[in-house]
């Protein structure tokens, strides 16, 4: 069976996964969210710029080389065909656009990858499949001697390849997984305008498996997607809120893609993506703060502003999984620009 069969296999066949129930499991996640957290992001988030910042960057500073950021390459090892029904992404099977379907990666294309994103300045190499489950059998194999392969190049390996049961985060764990992730991609209250194929619980039990099993969370979402500013603030109060918060905290601003639902969404503000870091790295002081997609469209100075505001890496490369990235070249130059430089060593 090839990957698009695959997919409309399960788009026919699925009956639990409807609007109706992921909106029903969406609204009710209160008890995810810690008052007294929500309650600061509420406080914080609308200071003055200046002051916003000036508590970012203390704290930054506190927990973090200010003048040091994280390289890391995000590579697509299967790419596309996926069932799901994200309105942000062009590697759904339900909508029609210019992406390169292929299934798994053979492991010599990708330690290639890893040794070149390695000789590039990355110290964690991360691989994302477009499953809706991490499956079984042969693919799982070969996930796990991929990420052995990686390891052994001293690089954090990350990887994000859709739900994991508590069994395979174990596997994956005992296979040498630095890092997993699982976006949690907005609030609980709009998450269902982008996503009808996989509840916000479901979401949350895979990051509760991966914790369990010892690996380090990474786990952020998209703004821009519609989105008010109510629900950034509650987005950042969930991963907040999590005992432990995620180590590893991506912000993304959509990258509009011709053929998605969301294709003429608007390009959002820097400056609500300033705010947006500037807020998770006061309540998630030692987190990793990721600046991930969307910065292509970014300035060199709205990119500057975010790492004053906290950011502390970025993932680099000509493509992140299939949307256009800022290439290396630009990248060390902003870095050289800055007169900041890169994370030498990994965090193993």
């Amino acid at each position: 069976m090839n990957l698009k069969t695959e997919a409309e296999k399960f788009m026919m066949n699925s009956e639990t996964l409807t609007t109706k129930k992921a909106l029903e499991k969406s609204q009710k996640r209160d008890d995810l969210i810690n008052s007294e957290i929500l309650s600061k992001i509420q406080s914080i988030y609308s200071l003055p710029v200046p002051d916003l910042i000036f508590q970012a960057q203390s704290i930054h500073r506190e927990y973090h080389d200010p003048n040091r950021v994280q390289f890391c390459t995000l590579s697509s090892i299967k790419t596309g065909a996926c069932p799901e029904d994200c309105h942000y992404c062009p590697q759904s099977a339900r909508y029609k656009t210019d992406i390169e379907v292929h299934s798994l990666l053979s492991k010599e294309v990708v330690i290639e990858q890893a040794k070149e994103a390695k000789s590039q300045g990355s110290t964690r190499f991360c691989m994302g499949a477009s499953w809706r489950d991490l499956p079984e059998g042969k693919d799982f194999d070969s996930v796990v001697e991929l990420i052995q392969s990686v390891k052994s190049l001293d690089l954090e390996v990350c990887c994000t390849l859709g739900m994991v049961n508590k069994d395979q985060a174990q596997k994956l764990a005992e296979a040498g997984l630095h890092t997993y992730n699982h976006n949690i991609d907005t609030s609980p209250e709009f998450y269902s305008e982008i996503i009808s194929t996989r509840t916000y619980d479901e979401r949350i039990e895979t990051l509760q498996n991966i914790h369990q099993a010892g690996i380090k969370m990474c786990s952020g979402g998209i703004v821009g997607m519609g989105e008010s500013s109510e629900d950034r603030q509650r987005f950042l109060a969930v991963l907040a809120s999590m005992n432990p918060y995620p180590d590893s905290v991506p912000i993304n601003a959509l990258v509009p893609v011709e053929g998605t639902p969301l294709e003429k969404q608007q390009i959002i503000d820097p400056l609500e993506l300033v705010r947006m870091v500037a807020t998770a790295r006061i309540v998630m002081p030692k987190a990793m703060i990721r600046l991930s997609a969307g910065r292509r469209s970014l300035s060199d100075e709205a990119q500057a502003f975010c790492f004053v505001a906290g950011a502390n890496s970025i993932h680099t490369g000509e493509k992140l999984l299939t949307t256009p990235n800022a290439g290396i070249n630009r990248d060390h130059e902003l870095m050289n620009k800055l007169g900041m430089q890169t994370l030498e060593k990994a965090r193993l």
